[in-house]
């Protein structure tokens, strides 16, 4: 196993990495950078645009637009300027949550959380309030449904490979949950949890699932990433990482046997931001030897049809 710096010193809270097979690139955010990336491996170039808000997830689409979740808007990124073709707004109101973690299913439905937070000086850090986060589901026809409300913070979300089963982070219960998954219609019943993180450990953030069906989960305040088998609730390996706040992963590459791995500087102390000094980093890492599944796109066409 190899664990590389791939971008240094990129942004202040990276999250929400996702593979775009289509460019063979890297998409994330950084979301009190307010800054959305794309990071070609294979030129070593990365693209970054700021949207001017903060912004929690980053998802391509069938049609090969990019969707992104930003405050409370999911819309369309205009690479080149910055400006968002808003498709649905939730939570207007309330300027105390925004969009978190979002991942798609195989039916091009773009399952999103909230969370609440309180925003500190000197402007790049914030403190979570727990209880005000909800999980939406926005449909390919720009319908959206509520799942889940009163949840501490949403995050990471992952699927079995028969869509059976869909796997849920909220970050504040210590733990990954498991729900019945009906695909055909999207939604969620007989809720269970799967995977229990002592609090030692840190707290379970993002999330993605190989192809033997174990999930990998970024222990933010903990270091690591994490394989888990989901049926048993085994802690199978862990990837030690350079800095305390591990943020999420995802698969990527070629092979999709590469697992990328975003970090923050967030809730750090002066004094750790020295001796961390890999914080807000994105990294890779490599000879792990199980590969991914891909990343679900948005169905941004199916509408049209």
């Amino acid at each position: 196993m190899s664990i590389e710096v791939v971008e240094n010193n990129v942004g202040h809270l990276l999250e929400g990495p996702h593979w775009d097979q289509a460019s063979g690139s890297l998409l994330y955010v950084d979301i009190l950078g307010q800054t959305v990336s794309r990071y070609n491996p294979g030129t070593g170039n990365t693209v970054k645009v700021n949207i001017g808000k903060q912004v929690g997830a980053v998802i391509p689409t069938r049609s090969g637009r990019t969707l992104v979740a930003a405050t409370h808007e999911i819309g369309f990124l205009d690479w080149d300027s910055g400006q968002i073709e808003t498709l649905i707004e939730v939570e207007k109101d309330r300027a105390e949550t925004r969009f978190n973690d979002a991942k798609c299913d195989s039916s091009g439905r773009l399952w999103v959380g909230t969370m609440g937070f309180e925003s500190l000086p000197p402007g790049l850090n914030e403190k979570v309030l727990p209880g005000l986060a909800s999980l939406y589901c926005l449909h390919p026809d720009k319908s959206l449904k509520t799942h889940l409300q009163g949840v501490g913070l949403s995050n990471g979300m992952a699927w079995a490979e028969d869509y059976k089963t869909m796997y849920y982070i909220d970050s504040f219960s210590g733990g990954v949950d498991a729900f019945d998954y009906d695909v055909a219609s999207g939604t969620i019943a007989n809720r269970r949890r799967v995977i229990t993180i002592p609090k030692n450990e840190g707290f379970p953030d993002g999330m993605c699932i190989d192809s033997e069906g174990k999930l990998w989960v970024a222990h933010f305040m903990g270091a690591a990433v994490k394989r888990y088998d989901p049926l048993t609730g085994e802690k199978l390996r862990t990837v030690q990482l350079p800095t305390d706040i591990i943020t999420s992963c995802c698969w990527g590459g070629a092979n999709l046997d590469e697992l990328y791995v975003t970090s923050s500087k967030l809730s750090l102390s002066e004094e750790k931001l020295k001796a961390q000094d890999t914080a807000g980093y994105l990294f890779r890492v490599t000879g792990l030897g199980v590969k991914g599944v891909k990343a679900e796109l948005f169905d941004d066409l199916s509408h049209l049809a």
